[in-house]
């Protein structure tokens, strides 16, 4: 009977220790929660409406053809460099040796031409010479006359005093007469020569325009036997970064014309993009860190930081932007894209694949208003 009163008596006892026991752990777990919020959970922004992206890049031929080979594989990794596939080369091959040819008769004709010119270089240099030569003997055919002319005129005074004789005067008049007329087909061979120069300028200026024109066709199939050889070069299709081989749908054998896409291919290195609503981040700022929890992973976290932002929200890239310039207007909370980069070094990083599903938690600790 004793026994059972002290029992009777502890029960409310224990039952209040346990009481005050059980609240005083709900008070510290309710304080340890408002610590952390209040030092770091305040300062989280997440959003589950985050994926991985990469910028994958579809391979198109940029010319058009029969394709002979494909030299990769679904899932396959390459490199930059790397043959992807290969299109029938035959009738580009043809088009060089064409584009050859044409560059090889370009360069006959540019040869001639310029030949031309330096013959008529040469011809005028020859006629100035002989312009020159015809000018002495103008000047020597005058200076000639000049002494008969003189000769006579003293013939004829001593004919006049009768000192001489008719013999010696007929002599003299007939050397002036000669002289005379040697000087005027100096002048005439002189004059001739000197129309001779203005025509060969006028050839000469024939002659530079035509090699102008040989320079401007060597240079055209110059420029066309570069473009059919970068054609050539193009028959095989080569990948422009390193990643993997996606959506590959070319086979050998289809006809594949210009921008055809045959496959893509993937970067090794992703990003995230996030979609926070504009109520979230006004504390968010470049280079904060970032925990990307990924669903693939089974929650595994993975470190990044923030890289940009948008320069528009979702909406207005959409393909029929919002209008709301109406009478019904509802405020919808928009979405603002956030570009995360996923932090080098984590074994786990490289296994990231564009479309993932991840949650974005943005640590804005130190942002200033």
């Amino acid at each position: 009977m004793t026994a059972t009163l002290v029992s009777d008596t502890r029960s409310p006892r224990a039952r209040r220790r346990m009481l005050l026991a059980g609240g005083a752990l709900l008070l510290l777990a309710a304080a340890g929660f408002a610590l952390r919020w209040w030092t770091s959970g305040r300062f989280m922004i997440e959003t589950d409406n985050a994926y991985v992206r990469a910028d994958v890049v579809a391979i198109a031929p940029r010319v058009a053809g029969t394709i002979v080979a494909v030299a990769v594989a679904d899932n396959q990794r390459v490199r930059a460099g790397d043959l992807l596939a290969r299109i029938d080369d035959r009738d580009y091959r043809i088009r060089v040796a064409d584009a050859e040819g044409a560059v090889a008769a370009a360069r006959a004709d540019l040869a001639a031409a310029a030949a031309r010119v330096a013959n008529l270089d040469a011809r005028s240099a020859q006629q100035r010479s002989a312009i020159a030569q015809d000018a002495a003997a103008v000047s020597a055919r005058a200076a000639d006359a000049d002494l008969a002319t003189l000769a006579y005129r003293r013939q004829a005074d001593l004919a006049r005093q009768q000192i001489t004789s008719d013999q010696m005067l007929e002599t003299a008049a007939a050397d002036a007469h000669r002289t005379r007329a040697g000087l005027t087909e100096a002048r005439a061979k002189l004059a001739t020569s000197r129309d001779a120069l203005p025509v060969l300028a006028s050839e000469r200026r024939g002659a530079t325009a035509d090699l102008d024109k040989a320079q401007a066709a060597l240079r055209r199939a110059e420029a066309a036997l570069a473009a059919a050889r970068l054609d050539l070069d193009r028959t095989a299709i080569r990948a422009p970064i390193a990643g993997l081989v996606g959506q590959r749908s070319v086979r050998a054998g289809q006809y594949a014309d210009v921008g055809t896409p045959l496959m893509a291919l993937v970067p090794g290195t992703s990003y995230v993009v996030a979609n926070y609503k504009e109520t979230q981040i006004a504390r968010v700022r470049p280079g904060q860190p970032v925990r990307i929890v990924v669903d693939a992973f089974g929650g595994a976290e993975i470190a990044g930081h923030v890289d940009s932002f948008a320069p528009a929200s979702g909406a207005q890239f959409a393909l029929l932007p919002p209008d709301n310039a109406t009478g019904n207007f509802t405020k919808i909370v928009q979405r603002m894209p956030l570009r995360i980069r996923v932090d080098p070094g984590q074994p786990q990083a490289s296994a990231l694949r564009p479309g993932m599903s991840v949650e974005a938690i943005v640590d804005t600790r130190g942002a200033r208003r």
